[in-house]
């Protein structure tokens, strides 16, 4: 097995700029995020990866826009790129180029029993390749920058194992070049919809934006469904099936956490009520990071400028691993040349 790089661990994380960040995205992966790098002990990559948004229809300025609005969100809840790297995926070419590579050890069999392309892919009769192949361009994602861990949702596990199993096939056939990437188990729990339906996401329109205003997002946050047996106020409540609890879980303090479950199964406590409990927490958290987002809208040059660096670090570490790639393969004008 190839030895991970030296030094700090090296950890890889990407996000879709798929458009309003949502309070699903921020409990769910990058307020774990933001809490690593202030931590620190760990060489941390963050990508914003737009090629891999690319595999449905979409419009080119929206996902310029989108990529911009993405990098300013994620700076404001805290990924300061001068204590981790922010970059934008097309803005590494590498990350294409080894996809290509990888294409070409991965069986067809394997991409066919990825559960999130026929979840996806179920019922629509037209489906881009790219949609199909979207787990090579991941694994290249990660093995690009021969990370050692990678933070993922249950959801992703299968992604992750194919990532493992290409840098297996890859060292066999070509010789030891990618060390096998470890999952580092998302602890976040997984929001619901304001509608209770399935998960957070705007193209079903049950989200609330991280930097809507105040009182938008009360309005939303005071609809959101709860326990469907509880009719009344006097009624006993279940916190294991209501998602304002499980965001109680993900942001509250142990104390009002444990507070929050015997009031409600005791109807002490009423599901509007437990909803303005978990507004103010919201208000004392993203109070700042209002604050930090309104002051990088006045001044977005400064984020534009940390991806370009961002991008320049990654480069730089992708080079030398393709470099490795291509000798290993046979290919490129470097082989050629020796």
């Amino acid at each position: 097995m190839v030895s991970p790089p030296q030094g700090k661990p090296r950890v890889l994380s990407g996000i879709q700029p798929s458009g309003e960040f949502h309070i699903g995205n921020w409990l769910g992966a990058v307020r774990t995020w933001t809490q690593q790098v202030v931590e620190g002990g760990e060489e941390l990559l963050f990508c914003i990866v737009d090629a891999h948004a690319i595999t449905v229809e979409y419009e080119p300025a929206e996902l310029v826009r989108r990529v911009e609005v993405m990098a300013r969100d994620l700076v404001a809840c805290g990924l300061d790129p001068e204590r981790c790297t922010l970059f934008v995926q097309s803005d590494v070419r590498e990350h294409t180029e080894l996809a290509w590579y990888l294409a070409n050890v991965t069986p067809l069999g394997d991409l066919q029993r990825m559960t999130q392309f026929k979840e996806k892919s179920e019922g629509k009769e037209h489906v881009l390749v790219g949609l199909f192949t979207y787990p090579v361009l991941m694994a290249a994602d990660v093995l690009l920058y021969k990370a050692n861990l990678v933070p993922v949702g249950e959801d992703q596990l299968q992604h992750l194992e194919l990532a493992r199993d290409t840098a297996r096939r890859f060292n066999h056939r070509f010789g030891p070049t990618f060390p096998e990437p470890q999952a580092r188990l998302s602890r976040a729990p997984r929001i619901m919809g304001l509608d209770g339906q399935g998960k957070m996401s705007k193209s079903k329109g049950n989200t609330i934006g991280l930097f809507e205003e105040r009182a938008a997002f009360w309005g939303k946050l005071k609809g959101a469904f709860t326990d469907p047996q509880r009719l009344r106020r006097s009624d006993p409540g279940r916190p294991e099936v209501c998602n304002i609890y499980t965001m109680h879980e993900a942001l509250s303090t142990p104390e009002e956490v444990e507070l929050t479950y015997k009031e409600c199964t005791t109807a002490q406590r009423g599901c509007v009520d437990c909803k303005k409990v978990l507004m103010d927490t919201f208000d004392r958290e993203l109070t700042p990071l209002r604050a930090k987002r309104a002051e990088i809208e006045a001044n977005p040059r400064g984020v534009r400028e940390a991806l370009l660096d961002g991008a320049s670090t990654a480069r730089s570490i992708a080079e030398k691993t393709m470099q490795e790639v291509r000798a290993a393969m046979g290919v490129g004008a470097e082989v050629r040349s020796s």
